[in-house]
């Protein structure tokens, strides 16, 4: 369950394109409260300047074929379709928030080919996400800190690289 609700918060949180770029959140330690059928997940996020920019691109690098953003009266609509290994995800997601403290998204995602399951499965997910302050001495752009304590580094940026 982590590791998929880990997919899942990149996919909702970080969703951005070509067309159109969600604005980058503030460098610092975010802390995101992901609510959905499968309960809730808190972690924390160590943020650098090019982070939500590293994720999306390497998702956009292989894994998803379409990463769509609108940008809409009260924030972003964001449409992706991704695969990794025989599961496709197709998703949407509406994105708002001002990216310095706070950022809120809402979205569906439909997955497919997930092993033991012959119906695609229909999962709804809130990302809640505030900023807390500075990343603590010793974390680095893009580590997370799941509620165990256990710490999963995200990608990264080639510095110079935006």
């Amino acid at each position: 369950m982590k590791s998929a609700t880990l997919v899942a918060i990149a996919l909702l949180a970080a969703g951005t394109a070509l067309a159109e770029e969600l604005p980058q959140r503030k460098p610092g330690l975010w802390e995101s409260k992901s609510t959905g059928a499968q309960g809730e997940v808190v972690a924390k996020q160590c943020v650098g300047p090019d982070t939500d920019r590293a994720l999306v691109g390497s998702m956009a690098g292989g894994t998803c074929s379409k990463m769509l953003v609108t940008k809409t009266s009260t924030g972003y609509a964001v449409e992706t379709e991704c695969a990794m290994g025989p599961v496709k995800a197709s998703g949407s997601s509406v994105v708002t928030g001002d990216f310095e403290t706070v950022v809120r998204t809402e979205g569906t995602t439909r997955l497919t080919g997930m092993p033991g399951q012959p119906a695609p499965v229909e999962r709804k997910l809130v990302v809640q996400a505030r900023r807390l302050g500075d990343c603590a001495p010793g974390q680095k752009p893009g580590d997370v800190i799941m509620p165990d304590g256990k710490v999963i580094s995200m990608p990264q940026a080639a510095p110079g690289k935006q």
